[in-house]
């Protein structure tokens, strides 16, 4: 894998801001030609720098209008029940991140919701009914201030 320079490292920054600008438009932006760009974009492409090209929908157009981050600590941490809680939570439609992290708490999620009844539901079906589950704590999102996948540098 090669190292990011800084052309690429300016590519990826407007690539997050909007995957759809051509290369033209993105060598105008960065001064390189078209064909340039779209060798670069080739590279980072097949290297897996860029992981994938998406849209982002729209929570509040699907209806859900709660976002929670979900702190959980399991009462057993062995490899097998912390690969039991991952599959789960990669079959929980909900669950938009699922992250095992170090320090106090097993796991962070980020969660959406219709409303709170629905998250009440989420939570006793995925969170209270699982007996491996000791204690969670959830913060409701009052205002997203900044959301992002990753920086480019």
């Amino acid at each position: 894998m090669q190292d990011l320079d800084e052309y690429d490292k300016k590519l990826l920054r407007l690539l997050q801001q909007n995957n759809k600008t051509t290369a033209e438009e993105l060598g105008e932006l960065v001064s390189l030609s078209a064909s340039a760009v779209q060798r670069r974009l080739k590279r980072l492409r097949d290297e897996k720098i860029i992981e994938a090209d998406v849209s982002i929908v729209s929570h509040r157009a699907l209806g859900y209008t709660i976002t929670c981050v979900v702190d959980v600590i399991l009462e057993d941490g062995n490899s097998k029940a912390l690969e039991k809680f991952k599959t789960s939570m990669r079959e929980c439609t909900e669950v938009m991140q699922c992250y095992f992290v170090t320090g106090t708490y097993d796991f962070v999620l980020i969660v959406s919701a219709r409303d709170m009844q629905h998250y009440e539901s989420f939570s006793k079906k995925w969170l209270m009914d699982n007996p491996n589950v000791k204690h969670f704590y959830t913060h409701v999102v009052m205002d997203k201030v900044k959301v992002g996948l990753y920086s480019s540098g």
